[in-house]
Order: C-alpha cells, then structure tokens, then sequence
C-alpha cells in the first residue's frame, strides 16, 4: 500500500518528475519459484476504498545493490528495518528508516496481516507518507 500512496501525495501535489517510488519485500515469503504475490486483496480494497489509484504489482526482494540505487529505504517496522540492514549491509550513509519516523510517532505501522486491520495500516501509512513527503519537500 505504502508505494501507491505515497505515489497518490506525490501526483496530487504535481511532484510525479521529482519522485521515483517503488517497493521490495524483504524476505522471500513473498516470492515463489521466483515469481513475487500480487497486491493482498484486503491491501487492494483499503486502496480503492480511499480512492488511491494502484496498478498490478508483483513483490520483488530487495537486493544489496538497491542501497547504491536508491536515496531512501523506508522500512515499516523495526523487524522489517533489522531485515534491510541484514540484506544491505552496514547503513553508512543513513538511508534506512522506519516509515512512522517521519511523524511525531515513531512506532511501528500497525501490521495488517496479523491484525486483519487494513484501515488503521492505511491511515498510518498515509500519516507517514504525509510526513516523509513534507520533510523531503522541506529539504529542497
């Protein structure tokens, strides 16, 4: 959810050529026989549900090189953040943060999967999505 929403601020606020956006899983549960799950149905719904254009996606696993390709790697839990610093390495130049960060709240992303709960995942993921998108606009 967090790649289109974050997409969605981005296009509403004419930014699309200043943005690239794109989301990797961090384990391979994601992936198999090296074709990655598309989009969880209730994560599809919570996006049409609030109106947030998606196109189909398949997961992909992030790789050690997406470190060097990217200025940012936004992880949406401190287990999800532990597995980023595992696949890349040592983090010398800060690239690695969780997604809440950005807010006054730095907790976790409130994990759907375990707490069928896509509403509030969304909301904390638009919350963090705002903030990041205000802090990078803020820098420029």
């Amino acid at each position: 959810m967090a790649e289109f929403i974050m997409k969605d601020i981005v296009k509403k606020n004419h930014k699309e050529n200043d943005y690239y956006i794109s989301s990797s899983a961090v384990s391979d549960e994601e992936i198999y026989r090296g074709i990655g799950n598309p989009i969880y149905p209730p994560a599809k719904k919570a996006l049409k549900d609030h109106n947030i254009e998606f196109s189909e996606h398949y997961a992909v696993i992030l790789k050690k090189e997406d470190y060097d390709k990217y200025d940012l790697l936004i992880a949406m839990d401190s287990y999800n953040m532990r597995l980023v610093n595992y696949i890349i390495g040592h983090d010398k130049l800060n690239k690695v943060h969780k997604l809440l960060e950005y807010t006054n709240n730095i907790r976790d992303v409130s994990d759907p999967w375990y707490t069928r709960d896509f509403d509030r995942a969304f909301n904390d993921i638009k919350d963090g999505c705002l903030a990041l998108f205000n802090y990078l606009e803020s820098k420029k």
